[in-house]
């Protein structure tokens, strides 16, 4: 199961997400967003990451100021002299940041990777569920 890191440092992320900006705007960045459902129940913010062909510990998620990271590579099934007719499915790195709209409750959380989906469940923070 991929592992849920709370990173300390709240420079680190923002860093990170400016110079992932900054270099979005400059350059075409190699780096690419998997298909991506974000939704709420009553108890929990639920991110849904459609990403087959991966392992569990290909994964790097972090939470960090209701910002949520899930980033990894992809590998590429290298095979010596293809000519592409069509090619739509993406490797290499990747990247999806989501914004969460409230407080979670970090030491129930947990991620899961089946059938190419990584489904992290994020339960809200008991401030949460008094205003829902």
């Amino acid at each position: 199961m991929p592992t849920i890191v709370r990173k300390s440092s709240t420079t680190l992320m923002e860093t990170r997400r400016e110079i992932l900006h900054a270099v979005s705007w400059q350059v075409r960045s190699s780096a690419w967003s998997p298909p991506t459902d974000i939704y709420e129940n009553k108890e929990a913010y639920v991110i849904r990451v459609e990403i087959a062909g991966m392992r569990e510990d290909d994964f790097e998620v972090s939470l960090e100021n209701n910002t949520l990271l899930i980033s990894g590579v992809r590998p590429d099934f290298a095979e010596q002299h293809r000519a592409y007719q069509q090619m739509e499915i993406r490797f290499g790195k990747f990247t999806t940041v989501v914004s969460l709209p409230g407080a979670v409750n970090m030491e129930q959380a947990h991620a899961e990777y089946k059938n190419g989906f990584l489904t992290v469940i994020l339960p809200k923070s008991s401030q949460n569920h008094k205003v829902k």
